[in-house]
């Protein structure tokens, strides 16, 4: 159910496998069985999962056998959710350190110093990211006529397979027409996509990737460890915000489920205006000392 009608990505469909395989033995441990679980019994299982695992990892223990019970309950093959009144616990969301307008500048001025067609495919590749806001796996997996013609958007195929359309920016498409072209008078092989690696039958892997934007950050003068392909994601998501972007289209660019999980960037940005109040407002300093 979860793969054919919900789409789900595998991942996630083998971490609930493994969530399932556990919450079951700890079942029949007890004597129970799947389809008449007892509540006290789903709880216990709660409280074990509480004493060995953080909180995000508990909650994603009791989404997958609450979804499980919830499929039996409508498939007829269990009368009750035991799960029904059981509260997820809450984790805090933490937030994401925020590059800055400067520091991606930075980073897009030492993509491009860097040679030949590796440098090209830095810069296309961080255009996209900033300029669409796209989750690494889907940058990487977007086919060599992602950017043709003069479509003014760009067609993604995100999490579970579901697709959506993002804009474009100009500066993105040159920078993926001037990749192109290199490679054509390199004499490369053709490829089917965008961002090939070095072998050009496949993507360019996250790990090359990475290890290319650790160098543009080096360069840029920007600790490395604060630099990921996810944290452009985050820096085109709170300078949208900071522009005065809504969390509606905010959440339709990024692909989000669930608003909520946007929301986050309102935590950011407010954490961000805070700081800057605290240190440069004449009044914040009152009463402190001086020297």
């Amino acid at each position: 159910m979860l793969a054919a009608e919900r789409g789900r990505a595998r991942n996630t469909l083998l971490a609930y496998g493994r969530d399932l395989q556990d919450y079951a033995a700890h079942a029949k441990a007890h004597g129970a069985t799947l389809t008449a679980m007892p509540a006290e019994v789903v709880a216990a299982y709660m409280g074990v999962c509480a004493a060995n695992l953080a909180p995000r990892s508990q909650a994603r223990r009791l989404s997958a056998i609450r979804q499980f019970h919830r499929f039996l309950l409508g498939e007829g093959l269990a009368t009750d959710d035991p799960t029904r009144l059981l509260v997820a616990p809450r984790a805090s969301a933490p937030l994401p350190r925020l590059l800055s307008e400067a520091e991606v500048a930075g980073l897009m001025a030492a993509a491009a110093d860097r040679p030949g067609v590796a440098g090209l495919a830095l810069r296309a590749a961080l255009e996209l990211l900033y300029a669409s806001g796209l989750r690494i796996s889907e940058l990487l997996s977007l086919p060599a006529d992602a950017l043709g013609g003069d479509r003014p958007m760009l067609l993604v195929r995100g999490k579970g397979g579901k697709e959506r359309l993002v804009p474009v920016s100009e500066a993105a498409r040159a920078a993926s027409r001037a990749l192109h072209q290199a490679r054509e008078a390199a004499g490369l092989a053709p490829t089917r996509f965008l961002l090939p690696g070095r072998d050009p039958r496949r993507p360019w892997t996250r790990q090359a990737f990475f290890l290319a934007l650790k160098q543009a950050a080096l360069a840029a003068g920007i600790a490395p460890e604060l630099v990921s392909p996810h944290g452009l994601r985050h820096a085109f998501a709170s300078h949208m915000l900071a522009r005065g972007a809504d969390l509606r289209s905010l959440q339709i660019l990024l692909g989000h489920a669930d608003i909520a999980t946007t929301e986050i960037y309102t935590h950011v940005q407010s954490e961000h205006l805070h700081r800057a109040v605290a240190t440069h407002h004449p009044l914040a300093r009152a009463g402190k000392p001086k020297g």
